[in-house]
């Protein structure tokens, strides 16, 4: 049996909606920076498709994700498929002449035993600590890009 455990952070961006969702919708720039993602690969034959590999201090997990709700400027939204058991969403608002806020929530499944040592508050400032370093990274390259 598993149990679900859910994280969220969010960054401002001084950078318009639109420019925040192009680079979030393409998802194979996710590398550049989320830490622990080394690849995401979008299907050819079904885009709503990607095989997303995460690497980290010599361990490697793949897995396949379907997107689930797509609304432009607004949320992108997914689940595993096969592989590790995730899903979560990343949720834009725009703030007009400010900029954006982009919010990102991911879940995953562990198995209940793992769960119960996992689910403490030293594991969630570790995992928190990380997404929102992920999305830092991502202010930094929004800033960047053209």
């Amino acid at each position: 049996m598993s149990q679900w455990l859910e994280h969220s952070a969010q960054v401002e961006v001084e950078a318009s909606i639109e420019k925040v969702w192009g680079l979030w919708s393409d998802l194979e720039q996710m590398p550049n920076w989320m830490n622990w993602i080394a690849s995401v690969k979008i299907s050819e034959e079904q885009p709503e498709l990607s095989r997303w590999t995460l690497s980290t201090g010599g361990l490697q997990f793949s897995w396949q994700s379907r997107l689930t709700k797509i609304i432009p400027n607004q949320i992108i939204q997914w689940e595993s498929v096969s592989g590790l058991p995730n899903r979560g969403a990343i949720r834009f608002y725009d703030r007009a002449t400010e900029g954006s806020i982009v919010k990102m929530t991911i879940a995953y499944a562990v198995p209940e035993l793992l769960a119960k040592i996992m689910n403490n508050s030293m594991v969630d400032r570790f995992v928190q600590s990380n997404i929102r370093a992920d999305l830092d990274r991502f202010r930094d390259y929004a800033d960047k890009a053209v």
